[in-house]
């Protein structure tokens, strides 16, 4: 989905070209770092303003966003890019093939599919975020281990649980699914799991109290989550 800015810092760190392999895979959430390309290779296209300046001097490279691949490196930023959550050009597919879409993501009918594009389409940049601050991400952009990864169903997750990045650039409380499996990745602290915050929706508990067969809600039962709310900060 995305990358939520609550407690963000006044801006940005910059808008960045990301690297055409990964750029249009980003959800938005994702950690990211600076990389290089030769800027002279054909493979890796990028608006002209990003040919500007150069990395050398054996060779002329030019700077790119891309996923981390140790966990040593520095700067870690926050990539605020993707498709559904960011509003998109052409709405979403409601219907579909036989009416077999809709637009919650109900467990027996697919979701809408969102008609894009994706917001790095055309410039081929990406929006990094660095500054320590407040930030919220959907689940679907962290570790989406059952018992172990950045989820509501992780038992053993507590508020201040140290995180890491995985080699995809996911959130995960997991020293062993860090990059290199090691803390050397450490990027931030977690706070909390949120809804969507809509007020109009009916929440699973509420459901859950007209159908119980003793008319009692379990304090167990729980709001649908969508977002891991978290302290960003890579020396925290």
């Amino acid at each position: 989905m995305a990358l939520k800015l609550l407690q963000s810092g006044n801006q940005p760190l910059g808008q960045f070209d990301g690297l055409d392999t990964q750029v249009l895979s980003l959800k938005g959430g994702e950690v990211v770092t600076f990389g290089s390309v030769l800027a002279t290779t054909a493979t890796d296209s990028a608006a002209k303003d990003s040919f500007d300046g150069y990395v050398g001097p054996t060779a002329v490279n030019r700077v790119v966003v891309r996923l981390p691949t140790a966990g040593t490196e520095r700067p870690l930023m926050l990539a605020d890019e993707g498709i559904s959550g960011y509003g998109t050009l052409f709405g979403s597919v409601v219907g579909g093939t036989v009416g077999q879409t809709s637009f919650g993501p109900l467990s027996t009918i697919p979701a809408a599919a969102k008609l894009g594009p994706h917001t790095a389409t055309g410039s081929g940049k990406v929006t990094c975020w660095e500054k320590p601050g407040l930030y919220a991400v959907s689940l679907d952009a962290c570790d989406t281990t059952v018992t172990t990864g950045l989820q509501p169903s992780n038992g053993a997750l507590a508020t201040g649980a140290a995180l890491y990045v995985t080699s995809t650039g996911l959130l995960t409380p997991t020293s062993a699914s860090a990059l290199g499996g090691n803390t050397a990745s450490l990027c931030g602290r977690f706070v909390d799991f949120e809804t969507n915050g809509s007020l109009v929706t009916t929440p699973n508990r509420l459901v859950a109290a007209l159908n119980s067969p003793s008319g009692i809600v379990s304090s167990v039962v729980a709001s649908t989550y969508a977002f891991a709310t978290f302290y960003f900060n890579p020396s925290a």
